[in-house]
C-alpha cells in the first residue's frame, strides 16, 4: 500500500512521512498484526478528528509509570498527548492546578461520557473508606467509582494499579487494592499494563490500538494485552543458554556472575513472569534488569514480585526449547578440526531436560546448604 502525503493530515513535526510510517508499521508488528496495518495505524493516529480524551488518576504510587512514559521516543510523550490523545487531566502533567484542574476534569468527564479513556496509576486504598489517598479532599476510591462507569474503558498502568504493588505488601495497612478488583462485576472494560514501571511502549501500543480500531486489544485471563504479556521472560532471555547448560551465578560478584551466567539461583523470577522485558528494552536503549546483572523479581506478575522474598527460587513453568543453533566448528588444538553439530529440532527435548536437571541440581544444592 503506497501512501501519499495527503493520506496523513497531521504528522509530528521533525518526523518524515517515511519514518512515521516505519514506526507505525513496527508498532503493528509488535502488537502481532500484519505489517500491512501500519498505514492504517498511521492514518488513524494522524487523522483530523477529535482526539480520544484521557483522564489520568493517581492513587498510591511513586509516579514511576509516568516517568517511564515520558522517556519514550516513538511516539514521544508530547506527540502522544498533544496530537494523538487529549490528556485532559493528569496530576503530574497538568498545566493548571487546584480548583482549575478539578473543574476541567469534571467538565471533560461530563462532555465525553462513554468516550474517554480512564487511566489509573497506583493502587486504591479501601480501608477506613479510602481516607489514606485523596485528591482535592476526596478519597480516590470514590473518584474511581464515580468516574469509571462514565469511561469507554479503564487502563490500569503499573503493578500498583494492576495488582496492588508495593503499597499492598504485607501487612497492607491501608487496604491497597488494584483497580480491576474495585471495578469487578461492573461490566466496565479494564485492561492491565503491569510492571514496576511497565515499558512505556506497552501502554502506547495499547492506546494506538484503541485509537485505530476503537476497541481494546486481545487480553489474557489477567486482563493483560497478549501482544506484550503472552510469553515468559525466560523464553527469550539472553542468559537462557546458561540456564539450559546448568551454568549459574552462585552469588553477586562471583566468577559466574561476572561471566554473565544465569541468575536463577540468585532469585530470578523470569521462568514464571510473563512480560516482554527480554525482547523490548527500556528507554530505547535495550536495557533491563537482567542484562545489568540483577535478577528479575517478577514485578509484573501478580503474587510474585511484592508478596514473597525477592531472592527465592522461581517456579519454572512451561518453557519452550531454546532457538536451534547452526553447526559450529571446534578447534581441538592440533591443527585439525571436526564439525560439531549444534542443537537440532529433533533433540529439543534434551534442551528441556538439561533445564530440568539444572533445576534439580539447584534444589539439591540448596538442601545441602540447609
Amino acid at each position: 500500500m503506497r501512501c501519499r502525503e495527503s493520506d496523513f493530515e497531521k504528522i509530528p513535526s521533525g518526523v518524515s512521512r517515511r519514518d512515521f510510517l516505519k514506526v507505525c508499521t513496527a508498532t503493528a508488528v509488535y502488537m502481532g498484526l500484519p505489517a500491512s496495518f501500519g498505514p492504517k495505524i498511521a492514518e488513524a493516529a494522524t487523522a483530523a478528528k477529535k482526539r480520544p480524551p484521557v483522564i489520568w488518576l493517581s492513587g498510591q504510587e511513586c509516579t514511576g509509570c509516568t516517568e517511564s512514559l515520558v522517556r519514550t521516543s516513538h511516539p514521544t510523550l508530547e506527540h502522544l498527548i498533544l496530537d494523538l490523545i487529549a490528556l485532559d487531566y493528569s496530576e503530574t502533567l497538568n498545566t493548571g492546578a487546584g480548583h482549575q484542574a478539578e473543574e476541567y476534569r469534571a467538565k471533560s468527564i461530563e462532555e465525553n461520557k462513554g468516550k474517554f479513556i480512564l487511566v489509573v496509576e497506583g493502587s486504591i486504598p479501601v480501608k477506613d473508606g479510602g481516607i489514606y489517598c485523596k485528591i482535592a479532599g476526596k478519597p480516590v476510591l470514590e473518584i474511581l467509582k464515580e468516574t469509571a462507569p462514565k469511561a469507554a474503558a479503564v487502563i490500569a498502568i503499573g503493578s500498583c494499579a494492576t495488582w496492588g504493588g508495593v503499597p499492598s505488601a504485607g501487612p497492607n495497612p491501608t487496604g491497597a487494592t488494584p483497580a480491576y478488583k474495585i471495578l469487578e462485576g461492573t461490566g466496565i472494560p479494564v485492561i492491565n499494563i503491569p510492571g514496576c514501571p511497565p515499558n512505556g511502549y506497552n501502554f502506547l501500543s495499547t492506546v494506538l490500538y484503541y485509537v485505530t480500531f476503537n476497541k481494546l486489544p486481545a487480553l489474557d485471563d489477567k486482563l493483560r494485552p497478549k501482544f506484550a504479556y503472552g510469553r515468559l521472560i525466560h523464553e527469550n532471555c539472553e542468559r537462557r543458554p546458561h540456564f539450559d547448560a546448568g551454568r549459574f551465578a552462585e552469588q553477586f560478584g562471583d566468577e559466574g556472575h561476572l561471566q554473565g551466567y544465569c541468575l536463577y539461583k540468585l532469585g530470578c523470577k523470569g521462568p514464571e513472569t510473563y512480560n516482554n522485558c527480554s525482547t523490548l528494552g527500556y528507554n530505547d536503549m535495550g536495557t533491563w534488569p537482567v542484562n545489568t546483572g540483577h535478577p528479575c523479581f517478577g514485578c509484573s506478575e501478580e503474587g510474585v514480585g511484592f508478596n514473597i522474598p525477592l531472592h527465592t527460587p522461581a517456579e519454572v513453568k512451561n518453557v519452550t526449547p531454546f532457538a536451534v543453533q547452526t553447526p559450529i566448528t571446534v578447534d581441538h588444538g592440533g591443527g585439525g578440526s571436526a564439525a560439531a553439530v549444534g542443537l537440532a529440532a529433533g533433540i529439543a527435548g534434551a534442551v528441556i531436560g538439561a533445564g530440568a536437571v539444572a533445576i534439580k541440581k539447584v534444589g539439591q544444592d540448596e538442601k545441602k546448604q540447609d
